[in-house]
């Protein structure tokens, strides 16, 4: 690996190659079931793909505190099997027709079939976390699970409503950046590290998990269909306000722009206003911009959040993902 301050993407992935296939595996193993449709149902979603972040975090902290067990292996495996959870449970919520350039489950088997499967890979997670045997690791895991359905509720009741930023952000911190926190303090808990070190590194996840939110977001409303894989502009479709369009709602726009933004959060169309027209609007008030400096703001913070830890190839690796998150397209 390198000696400059952050890693490549070939280095990162060369550094985690073997954890990760590993990490395939016992998701493989465990997501198996009596029930074929369980099984079934788990291999399309494991096999869709995906970044693999949040397990990547949990391994880099663990490896960077010296932690070699077979424990971050199965832990690995548990925040990848919540965060798909999470996503079967989204796609329900939201009606989706794809994830990531495919049909979504609740598309193929129905709604009624992918909740359960849902539920049975929360529960299928928290079981192989008890072997563990480490009563940190469950508090972590059933705190995340908490704040994950509060946040999804608190969404639900501000759909096709304006908000404020601070509502924003506290949303997406438990709908995605608590996720990337509980997964560096996993890695942190199993090397046995203090109360401060864990905290450090919980609050390089956070930061990480808002910069890679407001990201998302952001490409939801910039990007293309063929590089997202889904439909663009969906938060608005869904009236889901994110930073960009908060911000130009509270910086003074004009007025008529600001009906125009509130008739697609209310109608939850481009029907009557376009997503051309929205996107002008953002970008004449420099909303866009204010998101994007943001999510920079947020990786920096994250990057800092990494003094505590000694030189290594993995701390480096940390302090390439914030690069990696606010420099992707998809």
């Amino acid at each position: 690996m390198s000696t400059v301050a952050t890693a490549t993407a070939k280095e990162v992935f060369d550094l985690l190659h073997e954890d990760l296939a590993a990490i395939e595996r016992e998701f493989g193993q465990d997501a198996v079931s009596a029930v074929p449709a369980i099984t079934e149902i788990s291999d399309y979603l494991r096999e869709g793909g995906g970044k693999r972040i949040r397990p990547s975090l949990l391994l880099l902290a663990a490896r960077a505190l010296g932690y070699s067990g077979k424990g971050m292996i199965k832990l690995g495996a548990v925040v990848e099997m919540v965060h798909t959870a999470t996503l079967v449970h989204d796609d329900i919520i939201d009606a989706a027709d794809t994830r990531r350039g495919r049909p979504s489950t609740n598309r193929t088997w129905g709604s009624s079939k992918c909740v359960l499967v849902g539920d049975w890979l929360y529960m299928q997670a928290f079981r192989i976390a008890l072997s563990e045997r480490k009563f940190r690791v469950l508090e972590l895991l059933i705190g995340l699970t908490q704040q994950m359905v509060e946040g999804e509720l608190m969404q639900m009741e501000k759909l096709g409503k304006p908000i404020s930023e601070s509502e924003y952000n506290d949303l997406i911190y438990r709908k995605t950046a608590c996720l990337f926190e509980v997964s560096m303090r996993l890695g942190a808990c199993l090397s046995g590290a203090d109360r401060p070190l864990e905290d450090a590194l919980g609050e390089y996840g956070r930061s990480l998990g808002l910069a890679f939110q407001i990201i998302d977001d952001v490409l939801d409303l910039t990007a293309t269909e063929q590089v997202l894989g889904k439909p663009v502009a969906s938060d608005l479709r869904e009236g889901k306000a994110t930073l960009a369009v908060i911000h130009a709602l509270e910086n003074g726009i004009l007025p008529a722009d600001r009906t125009r933004i509130h008739t697609v959060l209310r109608d939850r169309t481009f029907d009557y206003v376009s997503h051309e027209e929205i996107l002008r609007i953002l970008n004449c008030n420099q909303s866009v911009a204010y998101a994007m400096n943001t999510a920079y703001a947020y990786a920096a913070t994250a990057q800092a959040a990494l003094a505590v830890l000694p030189d290594s190839d993995y701390k480096r690796a940390l302090q390439w993902m914030p690069e990696f998150v606010v420099a992707r397209d998809k």
